[in-house]
């Protein structure tokens, strides 16, 4: 399971030119789920998700000592099989990601599990296997995994 978390002012989801989910301050989550997941990878997002420290202390002077939950912000969560994009030359391929209908059920539980782990009014999302307009998010990295550890 793959997360992209974005600190944001405010954030919403946009299908057919309608607008379906807002947030306020708070973190936009765009969420991956692989063929081989498990809840256990399910669990251990949910955790991170909620207490990775990327907001300040309540008095504002302190930054990454927070995190969404401890802070009490909203959380806008969007599904995205495109994390588990790969390129053979210039083609996108998908093949990584889980398949429609065992993903939507694992989308499904997580969202419910995020909602009992936290505020279930505080957490929004999408709508699944909608195409919704806005940005598509792939990753490209130009070394990976082949990172040299002997520099630190």
């Amino acid at each position: 399971m793959r997360a992209v978390l974005q600190r944001v002012v405010n954030a919403s989801v946009t299908v057919d030119n309608t607008q379906v989910s807002s947030i306020n301050r708070g973190l936009c989550v765009l969420l991956g789920i692989a063929s081989d997941d498990t809840l256990e990878d399910l669990e251990y997002m949910i955790k991170k998700i909620l207490k990775v420290r990327m907001f300040e202390d309540e008095k504002g002077e302190k930054w990454w000592s927070r995190g969404v939950k401890e802070a009490g912000l909203e959380i806008l969560c969007i599904s995205q099989f495109t994390l588990y994009g790969s390129l053979t030359r210039d083609k996108l391929s998908f093949h990584n990601a889980m398949k429609s209908d065992k993903s939507k059920e694992m989308y499904s539980t997580f969202i419910n599990r995020l909602k009992q782990e936290y505020d279930e009014g505080r957490i929004k999302d999408g709508v699944f296997g909608a195409m919704m307009n806005g940005p598509v998010t792939i990753e490209l990295d130009s070394r990976k995994f082949t990172y040299d550890k002997s520099n630190k």
